[in-house]
């Protein structure tokens, strides 16, 4: 095929351009990505070829196109090799749709940002710029004022012209020209050369204005000054934009050419505008007109007052002043891209999905079996179960809730509320500290922890786990490896440290880096990734000893920062951290393993990950509660756990902002009315939820098939478009449910300390896991983000089979301590983290030898009864970190 034979302008094939992932969105990169765009149309129309194919078939096959290489192609069956590549072709042209819609609006977000500096900036050198306009505009009045060259030039204009007035004073318009004559001596010509000497005069003495204010710079400058005085006291950074946005001006305008946006609601005002400026993107004048092609005017409606005031000359009527009406337009359509207002034709990420939902026939067919499996009704009472019963069940849920806060408020010493304000406060817990004979069980455990080598460590957790045996080539028609244990395990301990495969070659005998390389990328994906780390997490909950931690039943999701380069699409500075690099998301179990990792971008609402990686969990451990930090609070998110199956509660630290909602407006209560604000306010629109209930469950349904990635739906939802029945709809449960669990948060004292315990765990697990990546100084080299995804994964293996050999080691040790006559207690135990690191050796040589020792069978039982424990877990403080 020709994308395997021709070759760009690096040597490469054609094949390999098609791969190339999207690059950071400068504005070179945000041209080259437009001219991308054509040149993978030009390959075809691919949704024809895909019309009868399968979704999941097209991923699986562009997948294992992708981790090959042209000459590896080759060799494929022309058959497959043209299936491979056309799946590929098809998922390229939908990524860089996807790519495009992205770096449009991340290149808008960075103007606006931008904008707002320069607003910022303005702030500081305001008395500068006033005192600039002041000196200014007192040099364009000493041109004008009684003794200036202008007003000279006027007044003596103004008597020469007298003159001539005079002269034919009394004449009308139909005098002859006789009478004319004798007015004037018979000489008319002096007359009209004093006239045209008077007008001359005049027009020196505008000269003498007009050249007074270019000599400050030309009108434009002035007008740019006086413009930037008037943002800064309006706070007005719109009329900035436009000069953020002028380098992009061209690029954007091929975008919005080339793309196909439709709108997903009856709104069109955004894209009516659109195509308003498209019309009129060769104007190079400071206004365009404000009417269509039918003569009506163009609806700006959905622009915000400060936008409207800046479009709008009202000294212009029926125009538009076309580079703020350009930038608005640009904002806007970045925004309900953002929101899922508009989509993409042809894309992925940015899809019209609510088009995709399932009819609610088919639904209802799937509905009694999914109602049972996440929990919102019991089986038999399906058949029941309708819009009523769902609003029914939601009320009964916040008034019940309600009604127990209230009446445990006068014996809830950890709790105030304000009655002014309203605002919640919780006394700080006091912790307890460390149990005295857990920390004596610590300290001998620590010290009786046999040396590892990490390398032992991953070799010994393969022989026992067989997690390396879902490693492999992508192809069948690819070469067996000689020794793949010792090449998977090898590649499992350098990847899952961050180490380059050239770089640990050289402390590593008898392996290449190339071989490193090749292996890592084309016997190692991220869905054998996610496998292998499951084997890991199911072998680790059958060890007794992981009952001391937990049930399985909850986990706690949280982010920290990774470096990375910043020459991708992804990689963004940090906000909290001021440095490029994207967060590993890790789902972690109250057992301490991970039970999933995401890799994300910066800029990201990290909300929008809680409940996916539970639903992307491939383990036997099937949590049912969910923790997060404060980021995990928002309303669409509590409304899909709940409809998900999930119990979402994340710790609270602020509560200045959060809104309680009333079941009605009438409801009042004794002890926490002030939480909900003036009487007959924030109250929950049940007829709402009760309309929107098939609509719910479609798009339940719709994630819970996999249909639509979660991270995708919630970040449509986040930032609260008004214009669709989803976000609504999807707001007002979460309204009920979130209103459900700050109140439990707010009155259930053990409860708190349940969820810092958790959110601590994950916040443990987070330094453990970078103490174990500690190649390459801790930076993610690679630009690809799958390549960037599949380094969290390697790491996440790492890290788990580490946990699961030092549990093993703590059990062992602990078997050895019952035998020399130790009581140990199950409370004990469960303050004693496997996040232990003092015994093991990350540095020096790294010798293979260990790969071909044959590690003798473990032993997962232990004689402690941890049923003890179940009652009430462990709180935060106990736990003791990694080592």
């Amino acid at each position: 095929m020709r994308l395997l034979e021709e070759r760009d302008s690096d040597g490469t094939t054609l094949f390999n351009r098609l791969k190339k992932p999207a690059k950071g969105p400068t504005w070179s990169h945000f041209k080259n990505l437009a001219k991308r765009l054509e040149w993978v149309d030009e390959l075809g129309d691919t949704s024809v070829w895909m019309e009868s194919v399968a979704t999941g078939k097209i991923t699986d096959f562009a997948g294992e196109a992708d981790t090959a290489d042209a000459s590896e192609l080759r060799d494929y069956a022309p058959i497959k090799q043209i299936a491979l590549i056309a799946c590929l072709t098809h998922k390229a042209r939908m990524r860089v749709r996807d790519d495009l819609a992205t770096m449009f609006c991340k290149r808008v977000a960075t103007k606006i940002k931008k904008a707002k500096e320069e607003l910022e900036e303005i702030r500081f050198a305001e008395r500068e710029i006033v005192e600039a306009l002041i000196g200014n505009y007192r040099t364009v009045l000493k041109n004008i004022d009684a003794d200036g060259p202008a007003q000279k030039a006027v007044q003596k204009a103004a008597a020469m012209t007298a003159k001539v007035v005079r002269a034919l004073e009394g004449l009308d318009d139909e005098a002859p020209v006789d009478e004319v004559s004798q007015r004037l001596d018979g000489k008319v010509s002096p007359a009209v050369l004093a006239m045209a000497k008077a007008l001359v005069v005049q027009v020196g003495g505008l000269g003498a204005v007009t050249k007074a204010v270019e000599g400050l710079g030309g009108f434009a400058g002035q007008y740019k000054q006086i413009e930037k005085v008037s943002a800064h006291h309006g706070n007005f950074w719109e009329v900035l934009l436009y000069g953020q946005i002028d380098p992009d001006r061209a690029v954007m305008f091929d975008l919005a050419e080339k793309l196909e946006f439709t709108e997903t609601s009856e709104d069109r005002r955004v894209l009516d505008a659109l195509a308003h400026t498209m019309r009129h993107r060769h104007a190079r004048g400071e206004y365009i007109t404000a009417f269509d092609e039918e003569g009506k005017e163009v609806d700006i409606s959905f622009a915000t007052q400060n936008w409207r005031k800046a479009v709008i000359d009202k000294a212009r009527s029926g125009q538009f002043v076309r580079k703020h009406f350009e930038a608005m337009v640009f904002t806007a359509l970045a925004e309900e891209l953002r929101t899922g207002d508009v989509a993409v034709v042809g894309s992925e990420e940015y899809a019209d999905w609510p088009k995709q939902l399932l009819d609610w026939e088919v639904v209802k067919e799937k509905l009694g079996s999914y109602l049972v499996e996440v929990g919102l009704c019991e089986e038999g009472e399906t058949a029941a179960f309708d819009a009523v019963s769902f609003r029914r069940q939601l009320e009964d849920k916040l008034t019940a809730a309600a009604a127990a806060a209230d009446a445990g408020y006068p014996d809830n010493e950890g709790l105030v509320i304000d009655p002014e304000t309203g605002i919640p406060s919780l006394k700080p817990h006091r912790s307890e500290g460390q149990r005295s004979s857990a920390r004596r069980l610590e300290q001998e455990v620590k010290a009786r922890m046999p040396e590892r080598s990490l390398m032992g460590v991953v070799a010994r957790t393969a022989y026992w786990v067989d997690w390396w045996q879902r490693f492999g080539p992508a192809s069948g028609n690819e070469p067996k490896l000689d020794d793949p244990f010792g090449r998977y395990v090898i590649t499992t301990f350098v990847k899952g440290t961050n180490m380059g495969p050239y770089e640990a070659a050289r402390h590593i005998p008898g392996v290449s880096g190339h071989e490193l390389a090749y292996t890592a990328n084309r016997h190692f994906s991220i869905v054998l990734l996610n496998e292998a780390i499951a084997d890991l997490v199911n072998a680790h909950a059958r060890l007794d000893i992981s009952q001391a931690w937990g049930d399985g039943t909850t986990v706690a999701a949280d982010g920290t920062h990774m470096d990375t380069y910043l020459d991708n699409l992804l990689a963004e500075t940090s906000v909290w951290y001021g440095k490029p690099g994207g967060i590993a998301y890790h789902h972690i179990s109250d057992t301490y393993v991970a039970l999933f990792t995401h890799f994300i971008p910066c800029g990201v609402w990290e909300a929008v990950y809680i409940i996916e990686g539970l639903l992307k969990n491939s383990s036997e451990v099937k949590p049912t509660t969910v923790h997060a930090d404060t980021q995990g609070q928002s309303q669409p998110v509590f409304a899909l756990a709940h409809l998900l199956g999930f119990d979402l509660m994340p710790r609270i630290r602020n509560w200045k902002g959060l809104t309680f909602y009333r079941p009605s407006k009438t409801t009042e209560y004794v002890h926490i009315d002030a939480l909900f604000g003036e009487a007959g306010k924030n109250a929950i629109d049940w007829d709402l939820i009760e309309s929107q209930f098939r609509h719910l469950m479609k798009v339940a349904l719709f994630v819970r098939e996999g249909a639509i990635s979660l991270s995708t739906l919630l970040k449509r939802l986040r930032s609260g478009s008004r214009k669709n029945a989803t976000y609504t709809a999807f707001r007002e449960v979460g309204r009920v449910v979130r209103t459900v669990q700050l109140l439990r948060y707010l009155s259930d004292t053990p409860l708190r300390r349940r969820v810092t315990a958790a959110t601590n765990k994950v916040e443990a697990f987070n330094g453990f896991s970078q103490w174990l990546g500690f190649g390459n100084r801790g930076v993610i080299a690679d630009n690809d983000p799958v390549e960037q995804e599949k380094a969290m994964k390697f790491n996440a293996l790492l890290t788990n089979a580490v946990i699961f050999h030092n549990a093993l080691d703590i059990a062992e040790i602990v078997r050895q301590l019952l035998e020399e006559g130790w009581e140990i207690e199950p409370e004990d135990l469960a303050q004693i983290s496997p996040y232990l690191t003092e015994h093991i050796n990350r540095f020096g040589e790294y010798s293979a030898h260990e790969l071909g020792i044959q590690a003798e069978e473990y032993d997962p039982r232990l004689d402690v009864d941890f049923t003890v424990l179940r009652g009430d877990a462990p709180t935060s403080e106990s736990y003791s970190p990694a080592a």
